[in-house]
């Protein structure tokens, strides 16, 4: 297919003009879950050829924290889909109150993971601890990185709350939903 055939049929982004927002967000998403892929690969192979280290550093992580920032970032993606579906239905306000309350909550993810943080490095553990730890800490770290980034891009798409930015800010903050949901488990859960 040429070019011109793909500016006759839409705007040349093929598949991508089927999901909902910006096709550029999908770009951005597709590479940022390709990066994470990386990282967890990484994290799965040097826990495969080191498991008893591994296994040690894992025992020592908060579960119980990592697992309520688990339902709180679930229960905000739920929250940004309720946005979602309000903006499509022209409520603008009600949308805007759903995406305050994801913010919200994606604003307490990241304190329960920096008193996480405190209480790792309280006890001596820090980036350079052991090969486990720096995983770790560049996996969530980076991961935090993006629930801060996805803040302000549900913020900046809150203001007017229609349906194509609203969609995008949402498609994002999914995609770090999805994320931790996978994350999760391999780092606190699996020995």
């Amino acid at each position: 297919m040429s070019a011109a055939d793909c500016e006759q049929e839409g705007t040349g982004w093929g598949i991508l003009e089927d999901l909902p927002g910006d096709p550029m967000i999908w770009v951005l998403i597709f590479s940022e879950l390709a990066a994470f892929g990386l990282f967890l690969g990484a994290f799965v192979v040097a826990r495969a050829i080191h498991p008893a280290a591994f296994a040690a550093g894992q025992a020592v992580l908060d579960s119980k924290l990592a697992g309520l920032n688990t339902v709180v970032l679930v229960t905000s993606g739920w929250a940004a889909a309720r946005g979602t579906k309000s903006a499509q239905t022209g409520q603008n306000r009600t949308a805007r109150t759903w995406l305050l309350a994801a913010m919200a909550l994606g604003g307490l993810f990241i304190t329960i993971k920096l008193v996480e943080y405190a209480g790792e490095i309280g006890r001596g553990i820090g980036l350079e601890t052991s090969t486990v730890f720096t995983l770790y800490f560049l996996l969530t770290g980076f991961h935090l990185l993006h629930v801060g980034l996805g803040i302000v891009i549900l913020a900046v798409v809150c203001r007017r709350a229609e349906t194509v930015g609203v969609e995008t800010g949402t498609a994002f903050w999914h995609m770090v939903d999805l994320v931790w949901i996978v994350m999760f488990p391999i780092l606190y859960l699996v020995r």
